[in-house]
């Protein structure tokens, strides 16, 4: 059975999402389309590019998420480098060590832009501080008169994960025919995480409703819970106050209660204390994470019903209007 999916943002706590992956296949499901906000965005575009959840698993074992967080020698300087470093590029590391391993991963199976998808299969979700909104991209792209077609799935997705202040915005620029009467300045959008405005777009595939060409299509949530760390945040100056600030505001969607209209539709994977930034994470930690998915997930395709899914779907559906 095919279902839609949307992967909620949780920085390397996004490696929990590939077992739950792993227990959709096993449980016989498969993908028809899928979204993402920041890591989830990673593991949504993947997907979409046609890795399994084993190659999945595969590509987290044998990366160093440590190795994403590069900056010139200078920013390193203690107590002045991070903090001259925010103040001129508006975050502690540029962000693009991670885009090139993300357009490496999918190049190695064709995939370099929208256009090499399948129409309408993958969604990014973006954050435009500039205007204060949400972009779902590539659909957004085009609205903005950007041609999406040769829009690289990889910038997409570096921009999803641009934690704010952790890594640099990504700076989007708009059209000749829109920015022609604009100071120079004004040309730019400044685009961060995703998660800012929405960590969890189940509402992203409601808008054609629960059948496409007769078939049922449910969407399913893979949502990250628990507390962060039993470390409380070491605040020792302004940068470490914006470290604790971002972490501490990402991660209250994961202690958010899950509202009784998607309960029904929404993966619960236990974080196991990890956070949002733990970039040093070992492989003993992740392989943690994998498996605390992949139970997550097993437990709920367990107990999932595709009639009852289509009843409460109508029921929330109605009660909305």
């Amino acid at each position: 059975m095919r279902i839609n999916a949307v992967f909620q943002g949780g920085g390397v706590k996004g490696i929990s999402l590939a077992g739950a992956v792993k227990a959709a296949e096993q449980s016989g499901f498969s993908f028809n389309r899928l979204a993402g906000t920041s890591s989830g965005s990673i593991v949504a575009a993947f997907l979409a590019a046609g890795y399994t959840a084993d190659e999945l698993k595969t590509l987290i074992m044998q990366t160093s998420f440590e190795s994403f967080l590069r900056r010139a020698a200078i920013f390193n300087i203690a107590g002045v480098g991070p903090a001259l470093r925010v103040l001129l590029k508006k975050g502690l590391y540029s962000g693009e060590a991670l885009e090139r391993w993300i357009k490496k991963v999918l190049e190695e199976k064709g995939i370099r832009t929208f256009g090499d998808l399948e129409k309408g299969k993958l969604s990014i979700v973006t954050s435009d501080i500039t205007n204060g909104r949400i972009l779902v991209l590539p659909d957004d792209l085009d609205k903005l008169g950007i041609p999406s077609a040769s829009f690289e799935v990889a910038h997409a997705v570096r921009m999803s994960c641009s934690i704010p202040y952790f890594f640099d915005p990504v700076l989007l620029r708009l059209p000749v025919r829109l920015a022609k009467s604009r100071p120079f300045a004004d040309q730019f959008l400044h685009i961060v995480d995703g998660g800012l405005l929405s960590n969890l777009p189940l509402w992203l595939f409601d808008q054609n409703g629960l059948r496409t060409n007769g078939e049922l299509i449910p969407t399913v949530g893979f949502m990250m819970v628990g507390k962060n760390s039993g470390r409380p945040h070491r605040i020792t100056g302004p940068v470490s106050m914006l470290q604790a600030l971002v972490e501490t505001m990402l991660s209250a969607h994961d202690e958010r209660y899950i509202e009784q209209s998607n309960r029904y539709r929404t993966i619960k994977i236990p974080t196991l204390g990890i956070a949002t930034t733990q970039f040093d994470i070992n492989q003993e930690e992740s392989l943690q994470l994998y498996e605390s998915g992949l139970l997550a997930g097993s437990s709920f395709f367990r107990d999932w019903n595709s009639k009852v899914y289509e009843e409460q779907f109508i029921k929330f559906s109605r009660l909305a209007k």
